[in-house]
């Protein structure tokens, strides 16, 4: 598991819109990896259009962000024209990422047991340290909690 201190796991991934994105291209740049378990769902929506709303700011600060889901790029185009999206989605269909930062969990829902993402955030410094994480993260002010964050380190 992924903790505060330790070297953000590197990766590249598809992204909604085509072409890849590499963490390796993010060189220097302060990053907030957030990952939310499936596109046009209420709270998945409600965040990434939080972070959307935020965009300008945080790029304003030098902070990129991107979402991470198992949703399939098709399904992630879809998601950002139909909620006009203006932040980078990535796609991780085999869970490789997920597996990475430890977000890919057991969870529980009206008694029934199954896997899948934990609502999670990672805050990456210009240096790929993990500066800040947050775990079953709560939707509500959060993309603000994170951009106050961000701009302290």
């Amino acid at each position: 598991m992924v903790d505060v201190g330790d070297r953000a796991p590197v990766f590249t991934a598809p992204v909604g819109g085509g072409g890849k994105i590499a963490m390796k291209d993010l060189k220097g740049k302060k990053i907030v990896l957030y990952f939310y378990p499936k596109d046009d769902t209420p709270g998945c929506t409600t965040e990434a259009r939080d972070f959307t709303e935020l965009k300008r700011k945080f790029s304003a600060n030098g902070i990129a962000i991107i979402g991470v889901s198992k949703d399939s790029v098709a399904k992630h185009d879809k998601f950002t024209d139909k909620q006009d999206l203006r932040i980078t989605l990535a796609s991780d269909e085999d869970g490789a990422i997920c597996g990475k930062y430890g977000v890919w969990v057991e969870k529980k829902n009206y008694g029934r047991t199954y896997m899948g993402i934990e609502r999670s955030t990672f805050l990456i410094d210009g240096k790929g340290k993990v500066a800040r994480v947050w775990r079953k993260v709560r939707v509500k002010g959060h993309a603000e909690a994170v951009l106050a964050a961000a701009k302290e380190i």
